[in-house]
């Protein structure tokens, strides 16, 4: 009889400690997808859609992000290419949580689109992640002393810059001439007279500014026109060249924003957060971009030109397309033109590639 009861008491408490470990269990479970108990979160993967150039930057800033208390359990798949193809992509169907882009109208495709809110450049930013300028790179040394915009239609110099009918990049870099030499417009004529100048000493005009980099670095050119972080990284990267940041050009502003379709809106927001932070805008600047945030402590000091301008008062991406890009009729088509440089048929609205 004792034996009985013996083995039907250690069958209950046999029971009772499966109970209790099934219980553990379903706790434990409960921690990982609420947070609560332990304080862990249950593990997200975020979509990150950039253009190219920002690559190793936001690469850093994925790692110093994670290694924080809001982005411990994040994971993320990232996509680069040319801004205005990833714009495409996402409009088509390109599952983004973050899109980062290199121009304002790749930006604004998505918004038309549905997928990005209409108020995504209403903070103190206006949406802007990172600043750049244009400027002219040269060889070590720059033995031909190029340091302005007149220089560079000097005869016999040389010079790089892509397509800007295939090439976001481009169009800043003519923009920057051209706003340099129109007094920011006020003088259209002397502008594009420059440009028709400026266009006759470039040699080639590769697809992208990347390219145009390779094209430089292999050894072509005397100077090229080119971002400021691209020139930094190239240095960074042990590439022979110098460069000016011109008196006058103009503002390259990076638009950011989380896509209203994002299945963790509030991981992507954390996210963008730590990007405007001062540990965020840090890793930007040591990239060689220049910080959008007004007070923060980079410990990277940029030259401040004294004519900077921005895309804004040139009349705004969608007056400047129509007006210098159009394929058919724009300015700038036609003077390439005249240069047996073929362009890109494309819409005002639609952006080229970086």
């Amino acid at each position: 009889m004792m034996g009985f009861v013996g083995m039907v008491t250690r069958r209950i408490l046999a029971g009772l400690a499966a109970t209790a470990l099934a219980t553990a269990a379903l706790a434990a479970c409960g921690d990982s997808d609420s947070g609560s108990g332990s304080g862990d979160k249950a593990e997200v993967t975020l979509s990150l859609v950039a253009y190219s150039t920002p690559q190793a930057a936001y690469e850093a800033l994925i790692k110093a992000f994670q290694k924080t208390d809001a982005g411990k359990n994040i994971k993320f798949k990232t996509s680069f290419g040319a801004s205005g193809d990833q714009s495409r992509a996402v409009a088509a169907g390109l599952k983004a949580d973050v899109v980062a882009l290199s121009l304002e109208p790749d930006l604004t495709r998505l918004v038309t689109a549905g997928l990005v809110a209409e108020d995504w450049n209403s903070g103190p930013t206006k949406g802007f992640i990172t600043d750049s300028v244009v400027v002219i790179a040269t060889r070590k040394g720059n033995p031909k002393g190029l340091k302005t915009w007149d220089d560079l239609i000097k005869p016999g110099v040389e010079v790089i810059t892509p397509n800007p009918f295939t090439s976001g990049g481009a169009r800043w870099n003519i923009l920057a001439a051209y706003g340099a030499k129109a007094d920011v417009g006020k003088d259209k004529a002397a502008g594009l007279a420059y440009i028709d100048s400026l266009i006759g000493n470039v040699p080639v005009q590769d697809a992208s500014a990347r390219a145009s980099l390779q094209t430089f670095t292999g050894g072509k050119g005397d100077a090229i026109l080119s971002y400021e972080n691209e020139a930094i990284f190239a240095q960074q990267h042990n590439q022979e060249l110098d460069y000016t940041v011109p008196d006058s050009t103009i503002l390259i502003e990076n638009p950011i924003a989380v896509t209203k379709n994002s299945e963790h809106p509030a991981e992507a927001k954390a996210f963008l957060d730590f990007l405007y932070s001062e540990a965020g805008q840090k890793i930007f600047a040591q990239n060689g971009y220049r910080p959008t945030v007004s007070g923060v402590n980079t410990g990277v000091t940029f030259p401040t030109p004294s004519g900077l301008f921005t895309i804004k008062d040139l009349g705004g991406w969608s007056a400047v397309n129509k007006e210098f890009f159009d394929a058919k009729t724009g300015s700038i088509a036609l003077i390439e033109a005249k240069h047996g440089v073929a362009t890109v048929a494309a819409s005002p609205s639609a952006s080229p590639s970086k």
